[in-house]
C-alpha cells in the first residue's frame, strides 16, 4: 500500500485535502490496526486527519475496519440486548458514575459490558472505580463472556478487546493530540450489531457526526453529550438523550436548560473511594439517585428491550426509586 499517496491526498490542510472514500478509509485503517504502517507515516496520517477532520464516510470506513479487528462476544440468551458502555475519559472534576449506571442495569437483569483503559492521564477511570467496588477487570475475553453470562456485568480492558485500537490510542502520548481512535472506541459493538451502545460525545460538535455514523451503520445506540466525556447523564442537568435505531434517531429526553432549584447530593470527591462510598449509599436507597441518571436508566431499559415501551421503562425506574427511598 502506498501510504505516501494517502498522506499526499489528506495532508493538504482543511481546505486543500481530498476526502477518502469509505472503502479507502477502511483499507487504510485496517493497515493501521494491523501495525503495517511505519511510525513516521502513522504519525503523519494521524496529524493530517486531525487537521482535515474526518468525514462521515471516512469514519464509517474506519469503524468497519475497527469492528473487523475486534475480538467478538456472544450475545447472552434472551430478548434483552446487552448494553455496551465504552469508558475512555474518566473523571477529573466530578465523580465518574459510569460504574453506577452499569450496576443499576445489572439489577434489572440487563447484561452489561464496560470496556476502557486502565489509566487515562491521571483521571479516575471506571476500572479504578470497579476495583474499589470489588469488581476486578476480566483477564481474558473468555472470562468476560463467562462473567456476563453468569453475573450480567463485566469490565474488559481495551487491549483484550482490540490491541490495534489500544496502540492507536497510545499515539496520544507521543503526538500530544487525540486521533480517530478516540471516537471509534465509543462506537464499538463487540456483540456484532446485537447490543445497545451508550455513545457519548465529548464535545457538542461531535454529536451530529456520531449520529450520522451510527445511523449509517444501522447501530442501536443511545447518544448523548457525555459528562467529562463519560457516557452517563450529567447528574446536575440532563443532556438530550437520543435513541438511534433502524437508521433513524428519536429524542427520548430533551436537554434541561432551567436553573437548578435543588442540587443533587453527590460524592464529596472524584477519587475512587469517595465515588464508591456514595454509590453504595445510592444502591442502598440512602441517597436518592439523581434524576438525570434515572432518566438515562429508563432510556436504557426501553432501548435494550427490558421494558415493553418507554412508559413502562419510566414507571419501573420511578417505582424502584420510591421503594428504595421508603425502605431507607
Amino acid at each position: 500500500m502506498d501510504f505516501a499517496l494517502f498522506i499526499r491526498e489528506i495532508g493538504r490542510g482543511a481546505t486543500g485535502a481530498r476526502d477518502m472514500s469509505c472503502g479507502e478509509a477502511q483499507q487504510l485503517y485496517a493497515a493501521m490496526l494491523a501495525g503495517e504502517v511505519p511510525d513516521l507515516e502513522l504519525g503523519a496520517i494521524a496529524i493530517a486527519l486531525r487537521m482535515k477532520t474526518e468525514t462521515v464516510d471516512e469514519m464509517v470506513g474506519f469503524l468497519a475496519a475497527a469492528s473487523a479487528n475486534l475480538q467478538p462476544l456472544r450475545r447472552p440468551r434472551g430478548d434483552i440486548r446487552p448494553v455496551v458502555i465504552p469508558s475512555y475519559n474518566g473523571a477529573r472534576r466530578t465523580a465518574n458514575l459510569t460504574p453506577l449506571l452499569a450496576l443499576l442495569l445489572q439489577r434489572y437483569a440487563v447484561p452489561v459490558l464496560v470496556h476502557g483503559l486502565s489509566d487515562d492521564y491521571g483521571r479516575v477511570t471506571s476500572e479504578q472505580v470497579f476495583r474499589e467496588y470489588g469488581l476486578p477487570p476480566s483477564s481474558s475475553l473468555q472470562q468476560a463472556q463467562l462473567v456476563i453470562d453468569e453475573h450480567g456485568l463485566a469490565y474488559l480492558p481495551l487491549p483484550l478487546l482490540s490491541p490495534g485500537l489500544e496502540r492507536q490510542l497510545a499515539l496520544r502520548s507521543r503526538l500530544g493530540l487525540r486521533n480517530s481512535a478516540h471516537s471509534l472506541v465509543k462506537m464499538l459493538d463487540p456483540f456484532q450489531g446485537e447490543a445497545l451502545l451508550l455513545a457519548a460525545a465529548t464535545h457538542p460538535d461531535y454529536i451530529g457526526s456520531m449520529r450520522s455514523v451510527l445511523t449509517t451503520v444501522g447501530a442501536h445506540a443511545l447518544l448523548l453529550r457525555g459528562t467529562e466525556g463519560e457516557p452517563f447523564a450529567n447528574p446536575k442537568r440532563r443532556p438530550t438523550i437520543e435513541h438511534v435505531h433502524d437508521g433513524v434517531s428519536n429524542v427520548l429526553f430533551e436537554a434541561e436548560h432551567d436553573s437548578l432549584r435543588n442540587l443533587p447530593q453527590l460524592p464529596s470527591g472524584c477519587d475512587a473511594p469517595a465515588t464508591v462510598g456514595w454509590m453504595r449509599r445510592v444502591l442502598a436507597g440512602e441517597v436518592p439517585l439523581p434524576l438525570p441518571i434515572a432518566n438515562q436508566l429508563a432510556c436504557c431499559l426501553y432501548a435494550c428491550g427490558r421494558a415493553r415501551d418507554f412508559h413502562q421503562a419510566k414507571a419501573l425506574v420511578a417505582v424502584d426509586c420510591n421503594r428504595l427511598a421508603l425502605a431507607s
